[in-house]
């Protein structure tokens, strides 16, 4: 049986740059600076009440959105460099967005470590934009037509 000499220590990947995040990612690794912040708010969703936050954190290529979910929202301070762990991409609108959970870990790193704001290119990475589809009510069954609320009646 393989016993890890150092179980604390976990083998990290190295961080990716922002400009290379691509939508549908997950474990990813990321290091910036969080540019700005909102504080957390309640939202509905389909597994009820979740807390959010949002914030944009960028690095030498460019900068993304970020979400922050439960006891994460409104975890980030403007200004501060931190190193994100764990987290998962999504994409909204044509944007790739970061998102950090339960499972993610956010830690600051010293000032040194990311550019200062003034120097972060406003780039955002790209997401291919597919917008939703409309629910139509159902399909149809050939030959016949829909009369009203569910109900189809056979062509003559």
């Amino acid at each position: 049986m393989y016993v890890d000499p150092e179980p604390d220590k976990k083998e990290s990947k190295p961080a990716t740059h922002i400009i290379d995040l691509k939508a549908g990612e997950e474990n990813v690794h990321l290091k910036g600076r969080v540019l700005e912040t909102s504080p957390p708010r309640v939202i509905q969703t389909r597994k009820g009440p979740r807390t959010i936050s949002n914030a944009i954190i960028g690095d030498e290529t460019g900068r993304v959105q970020v979400t922050l979910w439960g006891t994460k929202a409104g975890s980030l301070e403007k200004g501060k460099v931190v190193d994100i762990q764990g987290a998962w991409t999504t994409s909204y609108r044509g944007k790739v967005q970061v998102n950090i959970g339960r499972s993610s870990e956010v830690t600051e790193l010293d000032d040194s470590e990311a550019p200062q704001p003034e120097s972060i290119p406003e780039e955002q990475p790209e997401a291919p934009y597919e917008p939703k589809q409309r629910r139509t009510g159902g399909f149809r069954k050939q030959g016949y037509y829909r009369q009203s609320r569910g109900i189809y009646r056979r062509n003559k």
